[in-house]
């Protein structure tokens, strides 16, 4: 069918993508990483960073469909898809496969629609219109929830493949940034040559106040001034700039409560990054006591931490609950149960009655667009 070897295809396949306004917003992400061709691997397989190609299946592909398996591989990396969703392949390796396809294969298809000659789905990819709008995570639910109940949930083959490697933090850290700047400079080209740039790729640029400086900002405030400094622990802030600073005796800041909405609305995902954040900090500013409070119209559960145990919250990820939501109660319980927290953190969607008045400073985690009346409010995502 064709002259050239699968990995002349490709190479190919990249200058004619990166030159066409369809797809040239990703040319950068297609640099990054190794690109190889495999006779072991049965479609195509990447790791977040790397991605390999079946000599085979590429080989039997028209141009068009060979533009949209790279892209198909491509916007696995930028979504981030092996950093983000992983807890679902460790649930589901098959669902979470799907999903992750279902999502992406919707945007090519668009792009198909606009640009038919150029870029099509090969057949056998995974495309279902109900889950336009979704994320990987609300897919694979649904997928779930019909596997369970007898039914079809994600019926077909995968289409590709997914290598989790074990990469540290650290590696994490550098690809999303490596693929991040990929795609700023990407929308660049593409907006002085006419490129397509998708609404999801937008809003994915789009700047954000980083939730992370902020929490750390309210932690470190309250127990500003109350504590006296020490030499014997460096303050971690500053030593990433080579300055050796004392950082916080921070004993004195009472205890903390953290109330989590467990009305199923909130991913294990985001619990597991915020209490991961939490730890980091908790470790510095060494409240006397956390109270974790689960809520969801009712309260579900009430765990205490302290010095001892502090790491075990990054843990603490059996949410309790699946009712209604009332963060009111939370806030009640508190009272009644005369804790006294020097400031309470609340983890939830925002779709809850919010109380009026708080008995500590308030900051509230929410991952959506809501807003509580009272408190500091952070926009919690990934």
């Amino acid at each position: 069918m064709n002259n050239l070897t699968p990995k002349q295809r490709i190479e190919k396949a990249h200058v004619q993508m990166m030159g066409h306004q369809a797809t040239m917003l990703y040319s950068g992400v297609f640099m990054v990483g190794k690109t190889e061709i495999s006779e072991t691997v049965r479609t195509a397989c990447t790791n977040g960073r790397d991605t390999w190609y079946g000599a085979e299946f590429v080989d039997k592909l028209s141009t068009s469909d060979l533009h949209g398996l790279i892209l198909h591989e491509n916007l696995h990396k930028v979504y981030q898809h092996h950093w983000l969703w992983k807890h679902l392949w460790d649930e589901d390796k098959r669902l979470a496969n799907q999903s992750a396809d279902y999502v992406i294969n919707l945007e090519i298809a668009d792009l198909s629609a606009k640009y038919k000659d150029f870029i099509t789905l090969p057949e056998g990819a995974l495309l279902d219109e109900r889950f336009r709008g979704m994320n990987t995570q609300e897919v694979f639910n649904i997928l779930k929830d019909e596997q369970d109940g007898g039914g079809g949930g994600g019926a077909g083959d995968e289409f590709d493949e997914h290598d989790f490697d074990d990469l540290t933090e650290e590696e994490k850290d550098a690809i999303r940034k490596e693929v991040e700047q990929a795609i700023r400079q990407g929308q660049i080209l593409a907006g002085k040559q006419g490129g397509d740039v998708s609404k999801s790729i937008k809003d994915l640029l789009e700047p954000k106040v980083n939730w992370r400086d902020q929490l750390s900002e309210f932690m470190t405030e309250l127990s500003c001034g109350k504590d006296d400094s020490t030499w014997r622990r460096p303050n971690r802030r500053w030593l990433q700039h080579d300055i050796y600073l004392p950082s916080s005796i921070s004993e004195s800041m009472g205890c903390l409560a953290v109330i989590r909405d467990t009305s199923g609305s909130v991913d294990d995902l985001l619990a597991s990054i915020f209490f991961s954040e939490l730890v980091a900090l908790v470790e510095t500013v060494k409240p006397s006591l956390i109270h974790v409070i689960d809520c969801d119209a009712d309260i579900q559960g009430h765990r205490i931490f302290d010095e001892s145990n502090y790491h075990t919250l990054r843990d603490a990820r059996d949410l309790k609950g699946g009712g209604g939501t009332d963060m009111r109660v939370a806030f009640d319980y508190i009272v009644e149960k005369n804790l006294r927290p020097e400031a309470i953190l609340v983890l939830t969607d925002g779709y809850t009655p919010f109380p009026t008045t708080s008995c500590a400073p308030s900051l509230w985690a929410i991952t959506t667009d809501q807003r509580s009346p009272i408190g500091v409010t952070i926009r919690l995502e990934v």
